[in-house]
């Protein structure tokens, strides 16, 4: 998996703001990611966030980026 390249310090900046700009807070994004498509590649699913939910590019990203992650920790694949 290929994640975006950008700084941890922006990759935060943008998760911080993610309930200010969406109205929904990272688990309640999570909890729908979890139940949304299938989607295998990494931009296809940022490119679902930004689609079906009108959230910008970045702020996508960082949601299925910090989703991913945890994911991860959790020894999901």
């Amino acid at each position: 998996m290929s994640l975006p390249h950008f700084s941890e310090e922006t990759h935060r900046n943008l998760l911080a703001r993610v309930p200010s700009v969406t109205g929904r807070e990272l688990p309640e994004w999570f909890k729908e990611i979890d139940e949304g498509p299938c989607f295998s590649r990494f931009e296809d699913r940022v490119h679902w966030l930004q689609d079906e939910h009108s959230i910008a590019h970045g702020h996508a990203t960082a949601i299925m980026r910090e989703h991913d992650r945890r994911r991860m920790s959790r020894g999901m694949r």
